[in-house]
């Protein structure tokens, strides 16, 4: 009966032991929040910096602790993985989830690309956005149906690029996700 007992005890014991163990390892180590400031502020460099990064494509991430989430839509394979490994390099980065869509090839998506271009950048009240390198409207084309991603200085902004991209011909939605800057 002793061997018993002292069986049941030990087993306990050790169940104990194991919960104890996967607790410890399941908690994520504390992450100084100056690391996480400046892995996003390098992330984001990294990304603008990218040499194929067009008005086309649309880069996000998500920084937790030492993991990194990439994620948006891009027109070209190569910089899907030209921002993987630029962000691979930041110093405190220890994974990666790369969730970037690489969009279809479409020629008609293509053609779409350059007329909504023209509609939103060519017109007046947007030609401010055109200026800067980095563009801040994002025109995303999958399938004729359209997503503007980014950030403009007033509602009236907003609303002018939504019209005017649905009014290019071809278009079979557009989604408007552009952000009012405060």
């Amino acid at each position: 009966m002793k061997h018993k007992d002292l069986f049941m005890v030990r087993c306990i014991f050790a169940i104990v032991l194991m919960i104890v163990a996967l607790r410890a390892g399941a908690q994520q180590r504390e992450v100084p929040p100056q690391a996480v400031a400046r892995i996003q502020k390098e992330v984001r460099h990294e990304l603008v910096m990218l040499p194929f990064l067009t008005v086309f494509d649309n880069l996000a991430y998500k920084v937790d602790g030492y993991n990194v989430s990439l994620l948006g839509q891009v027109t070209k394979p190569v910089l899907k993985s030209d921002a993987e490994s630029a962000v691979k390099r930041i110093e405190g980065v220890e994974k990666i989830d790369n969730q970037i869509e690489v969009l279809p090839l479409s020629p008609m998506d293509d053609r779409l690309r350059q007329n909504l271009y023209r509609a939103i950048y060519g017109y007046p009240a947007l030609q401010r956005y055109a200026m800067p390198v980095l563009k801040p409207i994002r025109i995303i084309v999958k399938n004729g149906h359209v997503t503007l991603e980014g950030v403009v200085d007033s509602e009236a902004d907003k609303n002018i690029a939504g019209i005017r991209a649905n009014g290019v011909h071809g278009v079979f939605s557009v989604t408007n996700n552009l952000v009012v800057a405060k």
